[in-house]
């Protein structure tokens, strides 16, 4: 197993398997959940921020169900959890299924999250926060693990913003605190992550009992405090992925995957 000499964030899967041929129908199906639900102030946008079109011409939403599905299978079993402006969201997406989080206004991440858990079948789960822009790839790098069956946390070591969730570790090398407000960070989650079925039940039982403002990784924290739930750091530096809060990622997101600027895309309409 390769490991990280500085962090120790995993880059590859269990045994190896992360390169291993990748079934396109796994069964059961795996199991994702998308967080949609929030308003998207930042972005200054009237539609919500998953709906925001990227330069290739597709949604964020539209682009991460496309990948899912070619790294799945198209059996994948997906669900969007939304809120804010949730007719245009599922009639964006009349392919999957959803759950309401009628409290977006009020809450954070974690209700949404708790909801979308509480209304899978039984077994592990993906979710991705649905502002997240990434490298197709990073799916099939992470494949190994969701079928192993292990809980992980997606992180880049190559950055550390102070309004990024960061990580620290412990002696295991597994994630000890995860937040906004970590000192000493060794990188920042990229908004990927996986609960075993395993753990799932525990981490339901926190994100339950988090404040409304608290965002899903602190029902991560206290799980791994009181409940001993291990997840483990899964390194794909070597994938981009922006998550998109403001324009200047919307930008950024553009250029490295276009190689072009969201407005020069918007000059091109209006012209």
């Amino acid at each position: 197993m390769n490991v990280r000499t500085n962090d120790r964030a995993l880059t590859s899967s269990p045994r190896d398997l992360a390169r291993t041929a990748a079934p396109r129908h796994l069964y059961p199906p795996v199991q994702v959940v998308i967080l949609a639900a929030g308003m998207g102030t930042r972005l200054g946008r009237s539609t919500p921020k998953p709906l925001t079109r990227l330069q290739d011409g597709r949604t964020i939403q539209r682009r991460q169900v496309e990948a899912l599905r070619s790294a799945f299978g198209d059996d994948v079993d997906i669900t969007v959890v939304v809120g804010f402006s949730s007719d245009q969201l599922m009639a964006a997406s009349p392919d999957v299924r959803f759950a309401y989080n009628p409290h977006f206004a009020t809450t954070n991440t974690s209700k949404s999250l708790w909801r979308g858990l509480s209304t899978c079948r039984e077994g592990g789960v993906l979710w991705l926060n649905g502002d997240v822009v990434f490298d197709p790839e990073v799916l099939e790098h992470v494949l190994g693990w969701v079928r192993a069956d292990e809980s992980f946390v997606c992180v880049n070591t190559e950055a550390v913003a102070d309004e990024e969730i960061k990580y620290t570790l412990d002696d295991d090398g597994c994630i000890r605190e995860l937040s906004k407000t970590v000192v000493g960070g060794l990188g920042e989650a990229v908004g990927i992550n996986y609960v075993s079925s395993e753990d799932r039940a525990a981490l339901i039982e926190h994100l339950d009992v988090c404040g409304d403002q608290d965002y899903f990784e602190r029902a991560i924290e206290t799980a791994i405090e009181f409940e001993g739930l291990r997840f483990r750091p899964l390194d794909i530096s070597a994938f981009p992925a922006v998550e998109v809060d403001f324009e200047r990622d919307l930008e950024r997101a553009n250029a490295i995957f276009w190689g072009g600027s969201v407005l020069q895309t918007l000059a091109a309409d209006v012209g």
